[in-house]
């Protein structure tokens, strides 16, 4: 009999500075080291929109403003399934710190293949690289 993986929906912010776009990495959990755009889990009682900017403001106390919907990402790892909306979005206050990641770094869309990306976030760069040019 097979498991039922459970379904895990998320937000992910494409955070652009004129050209560049951010990066972070991971600093906990199995994909320690790896690189992300930043977003997080969407609450019960939260609207994917209302999601992101929280979970910008609690990992880099950035406050953003969301641009436009770029994508929905459906990957499956092993665990579990992973269904992300990815919003294009711009920083309109605070000072970036970051709480839960090791690094982050601006790349250009030409770039954004020089780090390690988790595996949910490869098709968005691919994405990103082509329609950001």
């Amino acid at each position: 009999m097979s498991e039922t993986k459970k379904t895990i929906r998320v937000v992910a912010a494409i955070i652009t500075e004129g050209e560049r776009i951010l990066a972070t990495q991971r600093g906990y959990g199995a994909f320690k080291g790896m690189w992300e755009f930043p977003g997080g889990k969407i609450e019960a009682d939260e609207m994917p929109e209302q999601a992101l900017q929280r979970e910008i403001k609690e990992e880099l106390q950035l406050e953003i403003a969301i641009q436009r919907f770029v994508s929905k990402v459906h990957y499956e790892y092993p665990d579990f399934i992973l269904n992300m909306d990815c919003y294009l979005c711009n920083i309109v206050g605070g000072k970036m710190s970051l709480i839960e990641h090791q690094a982050a770094v601006w790349l250009t869309p030409e770039q954004l293949t020089t780090v390690e990306w988790l595996p949910a976030d490869v098709e968005l760069v691919e994405q990103l690289r082509q329609t950001m040019r």
